[in-house]
């Protein structure tokens, strides 16, 4: 063992900031190709290469959201599937895995959400992450981040009024990365609970305002940092 992180979904949007920002970890990114989570072999082959300390897994499928309901079997495979064969390779030559999950295991209707409450995913994105989240969890070496993060600058034209949440940049989360790495269990990881306008006009006073009528997207997404903040204050 050494101190190298291995890093999934290297050409993924997160993984291209963290190989763009990152000063503080010794971290080996890992193509599609050469990391193929999909077949034991290949994620066995570099496990046993490059003997890391810890796997970070952030390969998988996300966004457009639609594409999880069109094509189940993607999700399912990428998502579920993919996690659960990381986990079992990891399990086997006891590496630590921290899994990338998303806000959206929580159902998105009170807002607040605490580590510890029950998950209620609303849409099939969030189903395919609570599955990889149950694979990850039953290996007592790991880390599970329930994170809300998205890219700089925010994507959108037009951006919620109605809809609360956790937002931060990609950017921000590789700040605060080197600092959750030594922990386990399952952490909350957003920034200050607001509006989406509000996040995207702080970045750019050119953003439209919109107001959420689909029933699919719920709009309270806020979760509960507080676990979040005092690791980080222990840690200054």
């Amino acid at each position: 063992m050494n101190n190298r992180i291995l890093v999934s979904g290297g050409s993924g949007r997160f993984a291209q900031v963290l190989k763009k920002e990152n000063n503080l970890l010794n971290l080996k990114f890992l193509s599609k190709k050469e990391f193929n989570i999909l077949k034991l072999k290949s994620i066995e082959k570099c496990l046993v290469k490059y003997k890391p300390k810890i796997l970070i897994h952030t390969a998988g499928l996300s966004r457009p959201m639609e594409q999880h309901e069109k094509d189940i079997s993607n999700s399912i495979d990428l998502n579920i599937i993919g996690t659960a064969n990381v986990v079992k390779m990891c399990k086997r030559y006891n590496i630590k895995i921290i899994y990338f999950s998303t806000n959206y295991v929580y159902d998105c209707i009170k807002g607040n959400f605490k580590e510890t409450d029950p998950i209620k995913p609303i849409n099939n994105y969030g189903l395919s992450k609570m599955g990889g989240e149950a694979s990850v969890l039953m290996y007592k070496n790991s880390l599970v981040l329930r994170i809300q993060m998205t890219e700089k600058p925010f994507a959108y034209k037009k951006a919620y009024t109605n809809v609360y949440s956790n937002y931060m940049f990609h950017e921000e989360m590789v700040k605060i990365l080197p600092k959750l790495i030594n922990n386990f269990g399952i952490i909350n990881v957003g920034g200050k609970p607001r509006s989406t306008y509000d996040f995207a006009k702080m970045h750019n006073k050119k953003t439209l305002k919109a107001k959420n009528i689909d029933k699919k997207i719920y709009s309270k997404q806020t979760m509960n940092l507080n676990k979040l903040k005092k690791l980080l204050i222990n840690l200054i």
